[in-house]
């Protein structure tokens, strides 16, 4: 799969090219792509023959949908950097939301 260069998925990744294991035949329909992205969604990770595999919004702090899962390569070892990527924009938004409210909660 490729990478889109200026995207979420390639700053999570760092490299252009990835292998994922996709457990399904679904997909976008590719009818539907001018409409998505017409919309401000970005096919920021494709398929050899062009398909998407990952899209994003880059407008929410973290909407990154794949046609793979990526936990299952992950391990508490060597997590799936869309998993750690996920992980740390939670984490960002649970400071930003207790230091706006001025309370932050020991737990």
């Amino acid at each position: 799969m490729t990478i889109l260069p200026g995207t979420r998925a390639a700053t999570l990744y760092r490299v252009e090219d990835v292998t994922e294991a996709y457990y399904c035949s679904y997909g976008v329909n590719p009818e539907y792509r001018r409409l998505l992205e017409g919309g401000g969604m970005v096919i920021s990770g494709v398929g050899s023959q062009g398909e998407a595999r990952i899209v994003e919004l880059p407008t929410h702090p973290f909407f990154v949908a794949t046609l793979f899962l990526p936990q299952a390569r992950s391990t508490a070892e060597t997590p799936h950097p869309i998993i750690t990527g996920y992980a740390a924009a939670a984490s960002m938004h649970r400071v930003a939301r207790h230091s706006e409210s001025g309370a932050f909660p020991s737990s």
